[in-house]
Parts: structure tokens; sequence; C-alpha cells
């Protein structure tokens, strides 16, 4: 299926404390995904990146979460996700870290709700209390669900973006205590690493379209960290016993065959601890898979 595709570029790294998320977008441009998509068959616009202050540039003061300048950034990626939309493109997202889907998710979500597929070694769902770091990439979810900074939670619009029956998380494997509490207490459909392991991911991914089976569209939020560190180094947080290669092509391959991919983040692409540019290669390979590439 031939589709209309905007990449959107968000080198955003004020949400964690490890730099060099920032030079994500560029990473992956250089490993041709434009070019893949492409020779796929779509309509590739390359619309840049978003602007977004330097760190050094920024006065932290008593902003030490750098909530002022995520909240900028994340209301631009809001519009860009919205206004992509509603021209009929599906919106390809290149971060930087993933504080960048708290703007996203909400754009893509203005007129008419998905289902959102968040693919990451972490829960993402402290909240400004509960948060040991005060990363604000680990709260994406609180967030996106109403809980954490009112600015944030109200971003674009007034209150939530997300019910507990609108996504689902695949590939954790790394929480903190207070984060195991609230996954329980919301009822937040999981699939760990052990899930995988038992079941294999391609139960699993029929399992995440059967659950947001209620949405026609399904936004797919990736955090390369969900990969094994030592397939794909260059990452934000990495962390040990992830997915392997295979797996996730897996993933992206029968999230494609359902033809309800809406939209994508790409988030916490690191080169500064990656090896001659291979782990954006891969994420190209994975987002190539998600638009249609196949074996056969």
């Amino acid at each position: 299926m031939r589709r209309k595709i905007k990449l959107i570029g968000v080198p955003l790294d004020l949400g964690q404390s490890l730099r060099g998320v920032d030079m994500g977008p560029s990473a992956v441009r250089y490993a041709g995904l434009a070019e893949r998509l492409a020779n796929l068959g779509h309509e590739v616009w390359d619309c840049g990146n978003l602007a977004v202050p330097v760190r050094e540039a920024l006065s932290r003061g008593r902003d030490v979460t750098y909530l002022a300048a995520i909240t900028r950034v994340c209301k631009a990626a809001y519009v860009a996700a919205r206004d992509a939309v509603e021209q009929g493109f599906a919106p390809i997202f290149i971060g930087g870290d993933h504080s960048l889907a708290i703007g996203t998710i909400g754009g893509i979500t203005e007129r008419k709700q998905a289902g959102v597929i968040y693919i990451d070694a972490h829960g993402d769902i402290n909240t400004p209390k509960s948060s040991p770091s005060g990363n604000i990439h680990g709260m994406v979810l609180s967030h996106l669900m109403g809980d954490g900074y009112v600015r944030l939670v109200n971003l674009g619009r007034p209150g939530p973006k997300l019910k507990r029956d609108d996504v689902v998380l695949v590939g954790v494997r790394d929480l903190d205590p207070k984060e195991r509490l609230r996954l329980r207490e919301k009822r937040i459909k999981v699939f760990t690493m052990r899930d995988v392991d038992e079941q294999g991911m391609g139960n699993i991914a029929r399992q995440c379209l059967d659950f947001l089976g209620h949405h026609e569209r399904i936004h797919v939020s990736l955090d390369a960290d969900v990969l094994d560190p030592m397939e794909v180094p260059g990452v934000g947080t990495p962390t040990p016993g992830g997915i392997t290669y295979r797996e996730a092509q897996l993933l992206m391959e029968i999230i494609a065959d359902s033809r309800r991919l809406s939209s994508l983040d790409v988030v916490e692409i690191n080169p500064v601890f990656d090896n001659r540019n291979h782990s954006a290669r891969v994420v190209s390979d994975l987002t190539a898979s998600l638009f249609g590439e196949r074996i056969l």
C-alpha cells in the first residue's frame, strides 16, 4: 500500500541524563531511511527538524528538569503530528529522547483516538513524585494518561490523551519499584521480556493487535533500547536482556500486516555509543518492515 510519509526530526535530549540522542535524527537519515521508504513506493517528504534548544544554551536555574523547554518542543510535535494526520500523511518522528511522544501521541489522537503499541525496555510511567531521576523521558505514559506536570498533561488540549485500553507495552524489563505498583494499579497491558521468552513474539504481536482491536489506527512508539544492547549498542539507556533483531522484525511485520499503522515514533538512538551507525541502520530496517518491506 503506497503511503504519503512525513519524516520529522525531533533532536530532543533534555528529558534524560545521557547525552547524544539529539544526534539520532541525523544518524537515521544517514542510514538511508528516506531512500528505503521511497524504494518501497512511498511518497516521502523530509520536513527537517523541529527547533530544539541546545542544553548548554539553557539557564537551568530552578527548572532542573528542563520542563519549560521540553513543553515547547512537545507543543511543536503535537501540532506537527495533528497537521500531518489531517493532511493524510503517515508521520514518522525521529528522536531524540522519548519525551517527544507526549507531543506526538497527543497530536495523533486529537481528532480521533488511536491505539498505541509502546515498545520499550522501560515502563515510562513514573511521575514527578515517584521518579528517582526526575527525567521526563521516564514519565511519558503518566503524562499522556493525566498524571504529572499540569502543563504536559494539558499539552495541546486539556486532560488525558490515553486510557488504559488504548495502550499496550512490549519488551519491558527494567522498572523502578513504584512503576511496578503503578502499572498494576492502573491495570495497563504489559508484555515483559519473560512473556516474550515464554510466549514468543509472534503470539504477543497478535495479542497486541487484538487488545487494540477497537481502534482502526495504530501508533507505534519504538524506543531503540528495547533491543538487546549486544545487538544495538547505540541507544539512550542500554539495558541487558532485550529483544533480538529477528524478534523486532517479526513484531514490525505483523503490525504491518494489520494495515492499521498510522504513525511512528523512533526514539533514543545515541550515536555516541554506536559502532559505525549500526543502531541507526537497524532502526531503518525495522521502519522499512513496518511500512511494507518483505522477505518475499
